[in-house]
């Protein structure tokens, strides 16, 4: 009697589980991003001479880098195009990884003084970092027309999850940086011209969270990007002020110009980063960038993930049937995209073989993607 009880009372305990649906009875999933998947690429040459930082790019070396494409709204085609322009160019040799940035801009103005505060409160330059591009562990800084500095960490992207996530208590050791101004700091009385940045990042800072724990080999990419943010501003009493908007007299947003668009508000977003390409050429002699099968792949998991997510949202836990999923097709490829999807209720990795060789591509729950043998 008493195991005939049993079995009565475990058979109604998994009656009232969750039962995952039946693929018929709910809208298949499908993730649309705002903007095309086309990040941007730049190949980074070594310079063959020592740089001295001050801001300026009259050295042969820079002379001799390209420059990227002028920056465009975060969102990309879905926004206007910048006023102002800004650019880019990069170098590394066995010390540093170099940038140098020209901001077009009438009236340059800065605040903040103070290392490691919120830089982007004033109009500001940032370079973002991940150099083994598994979208965790990479590096921003941020700096503004004083020369203000203000290095984080990020273990993963704000999105992940409510935990803490930022390292902004450091500072490069050995960073080089400095800021040049074709006209007047913080003068509404004249029209200035530009301010450009030029910055050291040593290897001994990237290495960390880099590849093999060591600088970029001839060929490496990583993925790495821009963002100039641009308050609107106003002169009052002789001194520059954001304007605000009329109706609501609250501060109007600023603008978020990048190099390689994410589609979002959001720079946190690295799998829409652009990528650098390191060569061990001087610039006078150069080299096509190379487009890797594989990171269409790597966007086609991401897309996936993505859907999950929506999955999870809905019904509390994760699957892995593939009949719920819009699985994507890679367009202008050769590849072929097979994802197998493994999950507990609170975890989940979608893996896909890689079209270059042996091994395959994996992304899990908290965004980051890797490969493995």
């Amino acid at each position: 009697m008493k195991n005939l009880l049993y079995i009565v009372l475990l058979l109604l305990f998994y009656s009232c589980q969750k039962q995952e649906p039946a693929s018929n009875d709910i809208q298949k999933l499908s993730h649309q991003h705002p903007i095309p998947f086309s990040p941007e690429g730049y190949v980074c040459y070594r310079s063959l001479e020592t740089l001295v930082i001050d801001g300026k790019d009259d050295e042969e070396a820079w002379k001799n880098a390209p420059w990227t494409n002028s920056f465009v709204d975060i969102e990309g085609e879905l926004k206007p195009k910048p006023t102002h322009d800004t650019k880019v160019k990069m170098l590394w040799d066995d010390a540093y990884f170099y940038f140098y940035a020209k901001l077009e801009e009438p009236h340059v103005w800065a605040t903040l003084r103070q290392r490691d505060t919120v830089i982007f409160y004033d109009d500001d330059f940032e370079i973002f970092i991940d150099p083994d591009g598994d979208s965790h562990n990479y590096y921003e800084l941020e700096v503004n027309a004083y020369n203000t500095l203000w290095e984080l960490i990020l273990l993963r992207p704000y999105r992940v999850d409510n935990k803490h996530k930022v390292l902004d208590n450091w500072n490069i050791p050995n960073i080089k940086t400095a800021v040049h101004i074709e006209g007047t700091l913080n003068d509404p009385q004249d029209e200035d011209e530009y301010w450009s940045v030029e910055v050291a990042i040593p290897w001994s800072a990237l290495e960390e969270f880099a590849p093999g724990g060591k600088m970029p080999n001839q060929g490496d990419q990583w993925r790495v990007n821009f963002s100039r943010v641009d308050w609107t501003m106003k002169v009052e009493n002789g001194t520059y002020v954001k304007a605000k908007d009329t109706a609501t007299n609250k501060t109007l947003p600023e603008d978020n110009w990048v190099w390689s668009p994410t589609g979002f508000i959001a720079m946190h977003m690295p799998e829409q980063w652009g990528y650098v390409q390191f060569s061990t050429l001087n610039g006078e002699q150069t080299e096509s960038f190379v487009d890797h099968p594989d990171e269409k792949i790597k966007w086609a998991l991401w897309n996936m993930y993505f859907q999950q997510l929506q999955y999870f949202e809905k019904e509390k836990k994760y699957t892995d049937n593939l009949s719920f999923f819009n699985i994507p097709v890679l367009e202008k490829s050769s590849c072929d995209f097979k994802p197998v999807i493994h999950t507990t209720p609170n975890l989940f990795e979608i893996i896909a073989a890689s079209c270059e060789g042996e091994g395959s591509w994996s992304i899990r729950q908290d965004g980051m993607i890797e490969f493995f043998d």
